[in-house]
């Protein structure tokens, strides 16, 4: 797939932006006319005066949101399975101006389309003057050619006309709205398939006082201008790289930078604790303590997320030995089929209308789940108030150690579309098997652990802050304490 170049809407943008610098454009706040809504509506266009914002953003899985071939390849399938009646579902959300703009009906005709309005396009988000409701799309987009913004003082002389608006500031709970009513998503038989947002306003993150909006997270801040037409003005800037769990799986612009942002994002999600009891059972907790969300999120039904843990013992004759091990896959196998019945495997799991287990979401009509939520509340003299967000699992699930190791190891595992998920769109024939080989799979590095006798510490109570006899433990957190289990299960798929 060739990288992204300006389409005929870019060119006209482009002789725009030519003239009002010959006028007293982008370079010395003077311009003698607008660009009109032609050239607003193409990125290559804002790419002039943004053009930090424009390197991050073509990178960003917004840019890629109708080139990504996983959703091209489900896209058509559903059209496929359903005779066409899930119609502008998808495209409502991976193209919206084409489909504002009667370019598509159905997204099948996208690789036909210029880029200028495939996409989550700048235009598109900066143009959204208010929120209708709370899923699959909702913003109404303003017809005047404004563009909003975070700030309350626009510099006069920009090549269009700018506004503040609440849904663009980072420190206000409408700022999630924006973002958050695209990401949840309720398929067309009432099954809430993707629930960010409201994961979001379930958690501490949502509280006004002392909580977070998408931005805070997902918009790394720096210091400097808005744009090459107000030098002079050092404004709170948010980078438009937009990091999250999916990466581009095709030649496209900023891959690695995605990789690494989406990378250090992760590493400090969540935070890992290992211990073994005195009756050889070993103790995985994991705490969500940077999501403001779910972990994972998003199009959950399509995330695997898995423990993998392995016990040695040392042998006098090939010095160390596995006597226990889950969550490891061999190199023939994947995490959907590998024969491990102890697997702490995190997912969505899907049903259609005769509760059998289904990979498609236009196919679901429930889902149940076994996430680890963002934290509730954080009362730091309570800290029983996390209880939600910490979920611990004990392997062997039932019985114990044959004998007590001598070094355990962990981590945790995250793969943004499942490998079951992957073999169902490329049996059906509408994706190329070398595409579902490029999914990557990421270590959470605050996951990363191995437990020693000798390194191993007692956590502390989280009432009496005594020392709790009977467990070692290693832990990515400042102190482990001990909290009350939370169960969890194998998400064994059942309804």
């Amino acid at each position: 797939m060739s990288r992204r170049t300006p389409s005929v809407i870019g060119v006209l943008g482009f002789v725009s932006i030519v003239t009002l610098a010959g006028t007293g454009g982008c370079g010395d706040n003077q311009p003698t006319m607008l660009l009109d809504r032609v050239a607003l509506m193409d990125p290559a266009t804002c790419q002039t005066c943004h053009p930090q914002q424009f390197q991050d953003w073509s990178g960003s899985m917004h840019a890629y949101a109708s080139e990504d071939p996983v959703f091209l390849a489900m896209n058509q399938r559903a059209q496929r399975e359903t005779n066409g009646s899930l119609g502008a579902f998808c495209v409502n959300c991976h193209a919206p101006v084409a489909l504002s703009e009667g370019l598509t009906t159905d997204g099948l005709n996208l690789r036909d389309l210029a880029p200028s309005v495939k996409g989550v396009t700048c235009y598109f988000c900066h143009s959204a003057s208010a929120v209708a409701g709370t899923h699959n799309n909702p913003l109404t987009l303003t017809d005047t050619g404004t563009l909003f913004g975070p700030f309350r003082d626009p510099v006069a002389g920009t090549p269009h006309r700018s506004s503040y608006a609440p849904l663009f500031d980072f420190v206000r709970a409408e700022s999630a709205a924006a973002c958050g009513s695209c990401h949840d998503i309720v398929n067309q038989h009432g099954a809430a398939v993707e629930r960010t947002f409201a994961e979001w306003q379930a958690s501490l993150f949502s509280d006004t006082k002392v909580g977070l909006t998408c931005v805070r997270c997902h918009m790394t801040q720096s210091q400097g201008p808005a744009s090459t037409t107000s030098t002079g003005k050092i404004r709170s800037l948010g980078s438009h790289a937009l990091p999250g769990v999916d990466v581009a799986l095709t030649d496209f612009p900023e891959v690695d930078a995605q990789t690494k942002q989406i990378q250090d994002l992760l590493d400090n999600t969540l935070s890992g604790t290992l211990c073994l009891s005195d009756d050889l059972k070993i103790e995985v907790s994991l705490d969500n303590v940077a999501a403001g969300h779910s972990v994972p999120s998003g199009a959950t039904p399509d995330r695997r997320l898995w423990a993998e843990v392995t016990a040695y013992s040392a042998d006098p004759v090939t010095g160390e030995r596995v006597v226990y091990q889950s969550g490891v896959v061999p190199a023939d196998q994947t995490i959907d089929v590998v024969r491990d019945p102890d697997l702490w495997l995190v997912r969505d799991c899907l049903f259609d209308d005769n509760q059998m287990p289904v990979n498609m979401f236009w196919d679901a009509a429930k889902v149940t789940d076994n996430l680890i939520p963002g934290p509730v509340k954080a009362t730091i003299t309570d800290p029983s108030s996390f209880t939600r967000s910490h979920l611990k699992y004990v392997y062997p699930p039932s019985g114990t150690l044959a004998a007590r190791p001598d070094r355990i190891t962990m981590k945790v595992l995250v793969k943004p579309i499942g490998d079951d998920v992957l073999a169902d769109l490329v049996a059906s024939g509408d994706l190329a098997a070398e595409i579902a080989a490029r999914v990557p799979r990421f270590v959470l590095g605050q996951t990363i652990l191995e437990w020693t006798p000798t390194t191993g510490k007692h956590p502390v109570d989280a009432q009496t802050r005594a020392p709790v006899p009977g467990l070692s433990c290693m832990t990515t957190a400042a102190q482990y304490l001990t909290l009350p289990d939370v169960a969890v299960s194998h998400a064994r798929c059942a309804p």
